[in-house]
């Protein structure tokens, strides 16, 4: 399976429900092309708190996944306006949920989109070790995670203006299973100890001034079972 992420900013004064109609109209181009297999968009649909344990990023931004059963040609969407990113990924499903609402329909929760980039003072198999083997884990024994879609970027395509080296889709059933520190990181017996954990663990391998982090909903435009099952 081959996945293209493009990652696309608003534009000007654009507001945020013109920005989602932009993005549904782009989406709607890779689904109605019979060579796509799976269709999906991450998108803002409304500014961050502005208190939180998380520093959102406060700008409107999408992340189009789409998916291919092999390496085939298909033409970008002409209306690509505030394109950011165009990659080849390689996706894993650390942890998935099963899908059981229709093609187009909110995903049900809420998703916490991050992307960065590798810690420069350590090599690139290092970066890979930490992330898969050390955060990942973590990630699922700290935080009430209902869903892990892990993306390492592979290759940067036309259009891109920036380059990330991962892009993580961490979801949760709740909104306040993630605005909520106590129940993001755990009651106030061991709320500090897993923030310093987790703060150290991604300074070790994550270049920490770069993180971008984004309150996020997900849409499945097109999918190929009713169930969402790994690549």
């Amino acid at each position: 399976m081959i996945k293209e992420v493009f990652i696309i900013h608003g534009t000007g004064q654009e507001e945020f429900s013109s920005f989602k109609q932009r993005l549904f109209k782009i989406a709607s181009h890779y689904k109605e092309n019979q060579s796509t297999s799976e269709v999906r968009l991450v998108i803002t649909e409304t500014n961050p708190p502005v208190i939180s344990i998380i520093p959102f990023q406060r700008i409107k931004m999408a992340v189009l996944s789409v998916y291919y059963p092999e390496n085939i040609d298909v033409p970008i969407a002409s209306e690509m306006e505030g394109l950011a990113g165009h990659y080849f990924v390689e996706e894993a499903l650390v942890l998935s949920y099963e899908k059981t609402w229709a093609d187009a329909d909110k995903t049900p929760g809420t998703c916490l989109l991050t992307l960065f980039r590798k810690k420069k003072t350590i090599d690139y198999q290092t970066f890979i070790d930490r992330w898969h083997y050390g955060h990942s884990p973590l990630s699922l024994k700290i935080h009430p995670l209902w869903h892990y879609n892990r993306n390492v970027v592979k290759e940067e395509l036309a259009g891109s203006q920036t380059w990330y080296d991962g892009l993580v889709e961490e979801h949760v059933k709740k909104k306040s299973d993630l605005l909520n520190p106590f129940k993001f990181f755990g009651n106030p017996l061991i709320i500090i100890p897993r923030m310093v954990t987790v703060y150290r663990d991604v300074k070790s391998f994550i270049d920490y001034g770069s993180i971008e982090s984004y309150l996020t909903q997900e849409y499945i435009l097109k999918s190929t079972t009713n169930k969402y099952a790994p690549h």
